[in-house]
């Protein structure tokens, strides 16, 4: 596996400075971010492939949430704001301002949180830029494929290397914080702006994507999937304003009343950044992974080893207790850790289960699969002897997992555990899975080939045949499509599935 974190990276100190203090523009972040998106630097071919299957990864889920309630909320408010020329709704005829396009569109790609991951110091799911840049380079008209798969590798890029430097969720900040900066950046390098358009843009986007992670923590409701939407709909304003010669307030991250200052690790404490020096690729997305299971990504390779383990076990009724060695980071989000008890609640909303991974470790040790919609479904979670068994599971913190989870090493990197499996007559069983089998050193790693797979998968009984392959055709071809041609990035749905959709309350629009 390449490692995009390497030896051209410059790492950047980050740190608070007093109003007082000289400390010009030329050494914030903000602007240090700015010049890697103003660099006109080429796009490896390996990037460029990445970015196409991650456009196939992120429809591959739009599908499958394509008739959900929040998706289809937010559609609804797209719908309200039409537009020419405008951006494409997943699923839809019509054209919609960009920032709805992306609000809506951002929503169907996070609802059922399927589609890629990173994690390092902070977490994150860097395919939520997609959505954003996709519906600016629509609307535009002058952007073409290979401008757009420039402006990705610069969004996954600034995402990625603010995740490695910058810890959100430690001061109880949402992770859309990164992803805000890296929408900005991204359409900066795709509309060909100047970096101090850029720098503006970055600092207004994070300046207004910072909110507490209580979106992810007890009971867990749709606003997780509108979240990072709601940063790619910023971002746009954002660089709108940006480019009509509006400012930001500076320095963001390090002011004296800046984000670090009073939102992270206060006036003492220090972050160190990496990005690309000048003429270095954006390589980040390389670094990343997609989900082969619809869970929280710390679930994928636990999912894997309970499917594994099952096969040692006679019958699960036998199990008198399953503890989880892991992580501090997957103990303390979606273990017992957190102290929630909604992650025991058989009624819990489906976003609630997907941050537990004693539900989830459960239901695959059962059923030895997991499903999108059946392993989440309220007769599934309420199955007796799912319960019985869900309750025995316990997480507890191992620091070697944890030494793993935040190494800089690919090859050492983990999201794993151990699971220590005892049965009721004293037999323990036991095993350990380091990485998701989809990840890239996993057991079946994920390219081209299992994308379109996914795609296929998702998008069976709700896409037509022919709009599948027509839409593949169109996404592998990307680097070719010329300007005004990028709407083919759309997927129409069958009429009968949209008709399916919940009906929503009434609102403004």
């Amino acid at each position: 596996m390449h490692s995009a974190y390497g030896a051209y990276m410059i790492t950047h100190n980050v740190r608070t400075h007093r109003s007082s203090e000289d400390f010009p523009q030329a050494e914030h972040l903000a602007q240090k971010i700015a010049e890697v998106a103003a660099d006109p630097v080429a796009v490896p071919a390996d990037t460029a492939e990445m970015v196409i299957n991650r456009i196939i990864d992120n429809a591959a889920v739009s599908a499958a949430s394509v008739i959900r309630r929040p998706v289809s909320t937010a559609r609804r408010q797209a719908q309200a704001h039409p537009s020419a020329p405008g951006a494409s709704v997943f699923g839809i005829d019509g054209t919609y301002s960009p920032e709805w396009a992306a609000w809506a569109n951002g929503v169907a790609v996070r609802e059922l949180d399927f589609h890629d991951t990173f994690l390092a110091a902070e977490y994150s799911h860097p395919g939520d830029n997609i959505p954003p840049l996709v519906a600016v380079a629509q609307h535009v008209g002058t952007v073409n494929g290979a401008d757009l798969i420039r402006g990705l590798a610069t969004a996954y890029e600034i995402q990625i290397d603010l995740v490695r430097g910058i810890c959100l969720h430690e001061h109880k900040i949402d992770h859309v914080a990164h992803l805000g900066p890296s929408a900005a950046a991204g359409i900066g390098t795709m509309l060909g702006l100047d970096t101090e358009t850029i720098y503006q843009a970055v600092g207004q986007a994070l300046h207004l994507t910072t909110a507490t992670r209580q979106s992810r923590k007890g009971l867990i409701s749709s606003w997780k999937a509108y979240a990072p939407a709601f940063a790619g709909k910023i971002a746009i304003e954002a660089v709108d304003r940006a480019m009509r010669g509006e400012g930001a307030p500076a320095p963001i991250w390090e002011g004296e009343d800046g984000v670090i200052a009073w939102l992270l690790g206060g006036p003492d404490a220090t972050y160190q950044v990496p990005l690309p020096g000048v003429g270095e690729p954006k390589r980040a997305i390389l670094d990343s992974y997609t989900k082969e299971h619809s869970a929280e990504y710390q679930s994928q390779a636990p999912i894997d080893l309970a499917r594994r383990m099952r096969e040692r076990i006679a019958d699960v009724a036998d199990i008198e207790s399953i503890v989880l060695h892991t992580s501090h980071h997957t103990h303390v989000v979606i273990g017992t850790g957190s102290g929630d008890p909604q992650k025991f609640d058989p009624s819990a909303s489906r976003e609630t289960l997907d941050h537990s991974v004693m539900y989830i470790f459960a239901v695959a040790l059962q059923d030895g699969t997991w499903h999108h919609e059946d392993s989440y479904a309220p007769e599934r979670a309420n199955r007796p002897d799912t319960i019985e068994l869900w309750k025995k599971i316990s997480t507890v913190e191992d620091p070697e997992w944890t030494r793993r989870y935040h190494s800089t090493d690919p090859n050492e990197k983990a999201f794993g555990a151990k699971a220590v499996i005892t049965l009721r007559n004293g037999e323990v069983i036991t095993d350990e899975l380091a990485v998701a089998d989809a990840h890239p050193l996993g057991a079946r790693p994920f390219a081209r080939d299992q994308y379109t797979a996914k795609f296929a998968t998702m998008a069976d009984g709700v896409v037509d045949p022919q709009e599948q392959a027509r839409f593949l055709a169109a996404a592998t071809g990307l680097a070719d499509l010329a300007a005004g041609d990028l709407g083919a990035l759309n997927v129409a749905v069958l009429p009968q599935v949209l008709d399916k959709a919940p009906a929503t309350g009434k609102g403004i629009f």
